[in-house]
């Protein structure tokens, strides 16, 4: 009986250490996953997997900029400065160490892991098919719109009424977008470009998110630097977001296509959300809301587009924060409840409730095959679920 006794006693320790490794290994919000995927990498400038669980290919091993600039964001919100720096400076070293370009550009994406190589790593993978190594188009591309948010990020760890590295930074960014100022219809920036050097392919497009992002991240620079040409194209990439205002459907078009005149009439969530988070005055577009309610609105969160397959999990949290901007708390926790279901079993937070979430777009780098999410962990849905989580908006660096 002893020896059934002294059993259960190690089973039972067996089971509440299980449970301990388990709970420790299994972050309680989304701050503290961010916080455990730095400390899990060695010292030092660091990007992070988009996708750290993704099988070979192109998703395998890549850090996005634009999750990046993310992940540093909501570590700042969520007080964890020192940390987001690792990425901060991992941003400046690719600026300053890239294969080709010398002109303050940065790549869509870049090699996950510690950032110490020179030239910077870029992501790839190897194709048995084709026995060679391959990268993909978009990813050693240059949007705009990743642009803008890497200068937020490098803003966001600037220390203002001091030149800092991470000012110089970004206003190099700003310096090569520059380029990219379109005076055709409503004005404001086309894309960016895609391919590989020396020649990538310059995208005629315009887009209402690109230049939501861009109008916050110039405005931001010009209080910082003092300099007004900052602010005169925070204004011109401001009226084009206003310009693609549609009040027969009390929604913003997606964009132009790649005359610069034509509106995209896609209904796509972020163009709904940000300019109603970014934009001064965004008050009267606040229908925009109400139709993403109604168009857009999928299993108690929303989707990306009006294909309604499933939540996509960092709109959905850019809802949230929206909402607790706005006031109305107990909707901004009910959207939070609805992220939190989302959850992996490592404590990250899948892309999306559906195996496979259309967006209503074309692939970047293949336009003949739909852009999808897919059910993964994500790094850019775990850091704006820490965003809506601790109410930073990462468009004027403020807590709400």
């Amino acid at each position: 009986m002893s020896g059934g006794i002294c059993h259960w006693r190690v089973f039972t320790a067996a089971v509440l250490l299980s449970l301990a490794v388990t709970a420790n290994a299994a972050p309680k919000d989304a701050c503290a996953q961010l916080v455990q995927r730095i400390d899990a990498a060695p010292p030092g400038p660091l990007f992070l997997a988009s996708y750290p669980t993704a099988d070979p290919g192109p998703l395998a091993g890549t850090a996005f900029l634009y999750d990046n600039a993310l992940a540093t964001l909501a570590l700042v919100g969520c007080g964890e400065r020192e940390r987001a720096e690792r990425i901060g400076r991992a941003i400046l070293w690719a600026q300053a160490n890239d294969r080709f370009w010398k002109d303050g550009r940065l790549r869509n994406a870049y090699a996950a892991g510690p950032v110490s190589a020179t030239p910077v790593k870029l992501p790839g993978w190897w194709d048995k098919g084709q026995n060679r190594w391959l990268e993909d188009r978009y990813q050693v591309g240059g949007d705009v719109g990743n642009q803008a948010w890497a200068m937020l990020a490098l803003l966001a760890l600037d220390r203002p009424g001091a030149e800092t590295p991470f000012r110089a930074g970004a206003v190099r960014i700003a310096e090569w977008i520059v380029q990219w100022r379109d005076l055709r219809g409503a004005g404001g920036f086309t894309g960016g470009v895609i391919g590989h050097e020396p020649s990538p392919e310059p995208r005629g497009w315009k887009s209402t998110e690109h230049n939501t992002d861009l109008a916050a991240a110039f405005a931001l620079l010009a209080a910082r630097t003092g300099d007004a040409k900052w602010r005169d194209l925070a204004g011109q990439a401001r009226h084009f977001v206003e310009a693609m205002w549609k009040a027969d459907c009390a929604c913003f078009a997606a964009g132009t296509g790649d005359d610069g005149v034509t509106l995209n009439p896609t209904v796509s969530l972020d163009a709904q959300i940000w300019p109603l988070t970014a934009l001064p005055d965004a008050a009267r577009f606040g229908a925009a809301l109400d139709t993403a309610d109604k168009r857009l609105g999928a299993q108690g969160g929303y989707a990306y587009g009006e294909i309604r397959d499933g939540i996509w999990t960092e709109g959905t949290a850019q809802v949230a924060l929206l909402q607790e901007k706005l006031g109305n708390k107990d909707r901004s926790r009910a959207l939070i409840a609805v992220i939190e279901s989302q959850r992996s079993p490592d404590g990250g937070y899948y892309a999306t409730s559906a195996q496979a979430l259309p967006t209503g777009y074309g692939l970047e780098s293949d336009p003949s095959k739909p852009r999808l999410y897919f059910r993964l962990p994500h790094l850019g849905a775990a850091a704006w679920a820490a965003l809506a989580e601790r109410g930073f908006d990462p468009f004027s660096l403020k807590s709400l």
